[in-house]
């Protein structure tokens, strides 16, 4: 015996999932709210179940709602992974693709690959989830993410490690900060000044404290933030200085803030790409995922010709 619903009740119900509000949702599926409310209702009744908690002013995801929420994207992504095998990828095709990501990625690189992938894709909605590092792993574990722009994830078994970039710790200063005149700094160096840094929970300080565990002379903190861009906020407003990775510096042509190499010790982290291991991406999140190894990849290629150029070496140094 067939369940009485179609394709255009699981679209609506992803509607009101995602956007909790029933006229938003009707809005999104283009009809009108009270047909909107019998196709929820069709949904509930022919699987025998409650998927939602209504009140006047909220709609929101019964447990068991959650759950469905959650198997209903992967029957629509997987749809959608047929249709656009069967028909070839278009570049009008619609779609969605989820990112989740360290925030101190966010700014100054995944902006630039979604930037080049909205000019090739203008109809695919691009959902980011910026989180903590755990966060972000735990997202793409679950299915709520497509993949994910992250510092772990390469010990983990269901996880499959894209590695894109190692990038160094650097000093992050106004430019009117007595630093700003040096080459490079040294932990040390930088422990004599107001320091910001992010919580204990993050984990960009896991692996700062890891590298500095036996350092005499280390920096500690004066003020913590949750996240790198609102340290950054701080020591731009002149508050101390901090270390934060390279890609979450803006660049050399940044008014107020400017990024000097942090050495003794050199302290890196590995950025990749994380998917769960062994589950095939939609077409629309494949395309995405190839052009962070596209840019990568032409990033390598651009480091290497300044090498081989006289007089170039300078520019190779990690800058903000």
């Amino acid at each position: 015996m067939g369940m009485n619903f179609d394709l255009n009740d699981l679209l609506a119900f992803r509607a009101v999932a995602e956007l909790n509000n029933f006229r938003r949702a009707a809005e999104a599926v283009h009809i009108s709210q009270p047909a909107f409310s019998r196709r929820i209702d069709k949904l509930e009744e022919a699987l025998g179940v409650r998927l939602l908690d209504r009140t006047t002013r909220r709609v929101s995801l019964t447990a068991v709602g959650r759950d469905f929420a959650r198997k209903v994207q992967q029957i629509l992504d997987d749809l959608d992974s047929t249709l656009l095998g069967i028909r070839g990828v278009a570049t009008t095709r619609m779609g969605e693709v989820t990112i989740a990501c360290v925030p101190s990625t966010v700014y100054y690189y995944l902006s630039r690959v979604i930037q080049r992938y909205r000019e090739a894709y203008p109809k695919v909605r691009v959902r980011v989830l910026d989180a903590s590092a755990n966060d972000v792993l735990g997202s793409v574990s679950r299915g709520e993410a497509d993949f994910g722009l992250n510092f772990i994830g390469g010990n983990e078994p269901d996880i499959e490690f894209t590695p894109l970039v190692e990038e160094r710790f650097v000093a992050a200063c106004r430019r009117d900060h007595p630093l700003a005149r040096k080459r490079r700094v040294t932990w040390p160096e930088l422990a004599e000044h107001d320091f910001i840094a992010v919580s204990q929970r993050s984990g960009n300080r896991l692996l700062m404290d890891q590298a500095l565990a036996r350092m005499p002379g280390r920096p500690q903190a004066l003020y913590e933030a949750q996240h790198v861009t609102t340290l950054l906020g701080l020591v731009e407003a002149g508050l101390g200085v901090a270390a934060v990775p390279s890609m979450a510096m803006p660049g050399k042509d940044h008014p107020l803030l400017v990024s000097i190499p942090l050495e003794e010790p050199v302290v890196t982290r590995h950025v990749g790409l994380i998917r769960r291991r062994g589950r095939s991406l939609s077409p629309a999140a494949q395309q995405m995922f190839d052009f962070f190894t596209e840019l990568e990849d032409a990033q390598a290629a651009k480091r290497s010709r300044r090498k081989k150029a006289p007089g170039k070496a300078a520019a190779e140094k990690i800058q903000a």
